[in-house]
């Protein structure tokens, strides 16, 4: 009995300590539901950016949040904070003016119609291809451990007269500013991702080898104020062919394959420690490996 006992508090002081460490979290909920927190939801139209809270699944650490938009545009668009915290909770990604005033986060970036900070789409050879039209599109929310992530399946999405069924993946960890992006192709043939990162006007940009940074006002409008953001996207050059500009953002051409994979981070002027885009650049975590 005592072996047992001792074996039962032992288990309970781990599951204590793992549920301390882990600083992310997730939110998925319908507008017209709000109290009643999904763990998935799906829709045959593919689009359900109206009905749901945040226009799509949302995740989160410490550090920034991350949301999928449920529509044929499924860019990734960064909820910033000024302090370390989970927000989502309580600002459902849109806090008060007030709150903002407080130190809480806000909406500063702005995917608009592009693929935001490491959206996923298809490249046919010629011209980008959205994850859409589709038979179904499904998200799913998973909060365990240290980390939390969100996944969007597109179903029978047509691609070089076929269709094949996409699924991207974001993870967020405790501890770590930036989230992985990870896309899969479910199909017998290859495919070409596209993944990127947007840009607005009057905006710092720095293209290199395997990193691109961007810094600057985003032209949003539902922050109380607008405060300079950073942005970057982390990848292995050898994984893609070429990279493009196609005038709202910079856009990374993988090889053939069925999967890809990149890292995103972002950071803004409010942050006391990494508050301006040298700072950003040379933050440990955007310098290391992204394997």
């Amino acid at each position: 009995m005592i072996m047992k006992a001792t074996i039962l508090i032992v288990c309970i002081f781990l599951g204590q300590i793992l549920a301390a460490q882990n600083k992310t979290d997730v939110s998925l909920f319908l507008r017209n539901d709000s109290a009643n927190y999904l763990n998935e939801i799906s829709s045959e139209s593919g689009d359900l950016f109206n009905a749901l809270g945040h226009h799509g699944p949302a995740i989160e650490n410490e550090w920034l949040g991350l949301r999928i938009y449920f529509d044929r545009k499924a860019a990734i668009d960064v909820y910033s904070k000024t302090k370390p915290g989970l927000e989502l909770q309580k600002a459902r990604w849109y806090p008060t003016p007030e709150q903002q005033a407080n130190g809480w986060g806000a909406d500063y970036y702005k995917a608009g119609t592009t693929v935001g900070l490491g959206g996923i789409r298809l490249w046919d050879g010629e011209n980008v291809v959205p994850l859409h039209p589709v038979s179904k599109r499904s998200v799913r929310v998973v909060k365990e451990g240290t980390v939390s992530f969100m996944e969007m399946l597109s179903e029978d999405v047509p691609y070089k007269n076929q269709e094949v069924d996409i699924l991207v993946r974001v993870i967020v960890y405790s501890g770590v500013r930036k989230a992985k992006v990870e896309a899969f192709a479910l199909s017998d043939d290859d495919v070409q991702f596209v993944t990127g990162i947007n840009y607005h006007e009057g905006q710092q940009i720095v293209v290199e080898d395997n990193r691109i940074f961007t810094w600057g006002l985003h032209p949003e409008d539902v922050a109380a104020e607008s405060v300079g953001l950073g942005a970057a996207i982390l990848f292995n050059p050898d994984d893609f062919e070429k990279k493009m500009d196609d005038g709202k953002a910079h856009l990374l051409i993988a090889n053939p394959g069925k999967y890809i994979s990149c890292w995103i981070s972002s950071a803004n002027a409010k942050e006391p420690e990494i508050n301006t885009l040298e700072k950003f650049m040379d933050f440990p975590e955007n310098v290391r490996s992204v394997r």
